[in-house]
């Protein structure tokens, strides 16, 4: 379970830091560049957050979430790419 641990904090801290570069992407441009933010945020939350759950309960079915937070931060890396 300590693999999954890191695997969750590396995944974690990687998007933490993309979620600080997304005001960079708002200068100029429309409030619809915050969706990088958002989806960055939800992503964070749903995929590290069901993995440290799942260790720190040890319920293994929190881990069925896991991926739906990983479309998120995929759509975060999407709209940050393209400017929304």
């Amino acid at each position: 379970m300590l693999e999954v641990w890191d695997t969750s904090n590396r995944y974690h801290i990687f998007h933490s830091l993309a979620l600080l570069f997304v005001p960079q992407t708002l200068v100029g441009k429309s409030t619809k560049s915050s969706y990088a933010g958002q989806f960055f945020s939800a992503g964070i939350l749903i995929f590290s957050g069901s993995l440290y759950a799942m260790v720190l309960s040890g319920n293994r079915k929190l881990g069925a979430i896991t991926p739906i937070g990983g479309l998120f931060l995929i759509g975060g890396w999407l709209a940050l790419g393209f400017g929304w």
